[in-house]
């Protein structure tokens, strides 16, 4: 029997307009309501996830919300963090020199911020309406970030971001994440960020195994997870690589794929 539910958002419980249907609202608060714990599985800096999460009652249901693709765990109940990896700041300084030399921006967050110098950036609008978050502008990135950061953004059109991507990497060797999560959004995180990772972890403190466990997903960071569920489920609108990796592939976010999962497998 499947006891956690595990969602990525964009895509997967959202519809095109970034809203979660009244059909699958009411099929997720049922399957709460029959003991089954809901995770909201996201890239999303936290503060993004919490109108979904709080919509879905899941601080009174128990559930939680891994941001940051996993870099942050939190018990919505009890608002505790369960788990955080965080960027080495000493990285940060490089970063920063990479966006700056291209006129690019940076992003961080804090509460719910955005940092940034180019507020005007079309890309950084994207983020912040994707987030429902406030864009503060700073004059001086590195000496306003001073806090713990748990990921950094790169946004710039495509033809740039593939070529920066490239260089990074090659830069970095491996000892943090730099990959796109959209063709305009490079994320900048620390090593070994994983959904299906964090997810283990979870389920460690919950005394369960991933065979208890459903994920859903469409996108290529939600590859892991969807491979680690004891049910991978891809979305109709997923990515052919996610579908031919899952276990069952169900309607797509326009059509209410959420709600589709939790009626064959879960009521």
């Amino acid at each position: 029997m499947y006891k956690l539910l595990v969602l990525d958002l964009d895509g997967t419980l959202t519809n095109s307009q970034k809203k979660i249907t009244q059909k699958t609202k009411e099929a997720l608060l049922k399957a709460q309501e029959n003991g089954v714990k809901i995770v909201l599985a996201s890239g999303r800096p936290t503060y993004g996830i919490v109108p979904l999460a709080d919509e879905l009652n899941l601080d009174a249901r128990g559930g939680y919300i891994l941001s940051y693709n996993g870099g942050e765990i939190i018990d919505w109940k009890t608002k505790d963090l369960l788990h955080a990896r965080l960027l080495d700041p000493q990285v940060i300084p490089y970063l920063y020199d990479c966006a700056n030399r291209n006129d690019l921006a940076i992003i961080t967050y804090q509460d719910e911020y955005i940092i940034t110098e180019k507020p005007d950036d079309i890309y950084v609008h994207k983020e912040a309406f994707l987030n429902k978050m406030k864009i503060k502008k700073v004059d001086n990135f590195l000496s306003f970030v001073d806090f713990p950061v748990a990921k950094c953004l790169i946004t710039g059109d495509p033809e740039q971001l593939v070529i920066l991507e490239k260089e990074m990497n090659e830069h970095l060797k491996g000892s943090m994440g730099v990959y796109r999560s959209e063709p305009f959004f490079l994320e900048l995180v620390p090593n070994g960020i994983d959904k299906a990772q964090s997810l283990s972890i979870l389920l460690d403190k919950l005394g369960m195994t991933a065979n208890e466990m459903i994920a859903c997903g469409d996108g290529f960071n939600d590859l892991s997870m969807i491979r680690f569920a004891g049910l991978g489920v891809a979305m109709a609108n997923a990515q052919l690589a996610v579908k031919e990796q899952a276990d069952f592939i169900t309607l797509s976010n326009e059509e209410d794929g959420v709600a589709h999962v939790i009626e064959q497998f879960l009521l």
